[in-house]
């Protein structure tokens, strides 16, 4: 059974909350959107899925990827456990109660939350870069983890990422970084070409961020 806690009270820049768990956003996205799906193996076993999971809901790949996390805050709005379905993707009779409770790492920091807000700042060689963003759904469920956020303001480009970890039949242990972006309009559209080479490199920063070859 999958659990989901998804939060929907406050406004983001782009339609289509919950498209990176869509294929077929994935596949057939909105004009101008762009998909891209990557994973990377972490390792195996219970104990390197758990360790990644705290990093993880921590920030971990955001902070490992070159990020400092600010105006964290859990946000208002009541959260919601999203439908349940059977293998034959039927409904289920009886649904999930909402989840409330908060899950903390092992060094006792507490997990993000749907509906969380933070700002996401990189710092250049000349300036610092905030984006915020809204968490918009969690996923939790015992080898399968992870969140996705949405713009909540400007930035270059506007849209959704998801960053899912999952511990395999086999017990190999996999993070997969999902997004679904459209460019900023205006002038900003002339620099999607850079925009793309940078999103790519973000990319690799954010596939190494959990990996134990790369330690941060």
């Amino acid at each position: 059974m999958s659990r989901r806690s998804t939060f929907t009270d406050q406004s983001v820049t782009y339609g289509a909350i919950g498209a990176t768990l869509d294929p077929d956003f994935l596949r057939y996205p909105p004009a101008g959107f762009r998909p891209a799906e990557d994973s990377v193996k972490l390792g195996s076993g219970r104990e390197r899925f758990e360790r990644a999971a705290d990093a993880l809901m921590t920030w971990g790949v955001q902070q490992g990827s070159g990020f400092e996390v600010t105006d964290a805050s859990p946000g208002t709005g009541a959260q919601y456990t999203g439908v349940a379905y059977d293998a034959d993707g039927a409904p289920l009779a009886e649904q999930p109660a909402p989840r409330t409770e908060q899950r903390f790492a092992a060094d006792g920091t507490p997990y993000l939350t749907a509906g969380m807000t933070a700002t996401l700042v990189r710092r250049g060689r000349f300036r610092a870069r905030s984006i915020p963003v809204l968490v918009v759904y969690v996923v939790d469920d015992p080898d399968r983890i992870g969140f996705a956020y949405g713009t909540a303001g400007p930035a270059p480009e506007h849209g959704e990422e998801s960053f899912i970890l999952e511990r395999r039949d086999d017990d190999t242990v996999w993070l997969t970084v999902r997004s679904i972006l459209e460019p900023a309009g205006g002038i900003r559209r002339l620099f999607a070409p850079a925009q793309r080479r940078r999103r790519r490199e973000l990319v690799k920063r954010q596939l190494r961020a959990l990996h134990p070859a790369f330690p941060s």
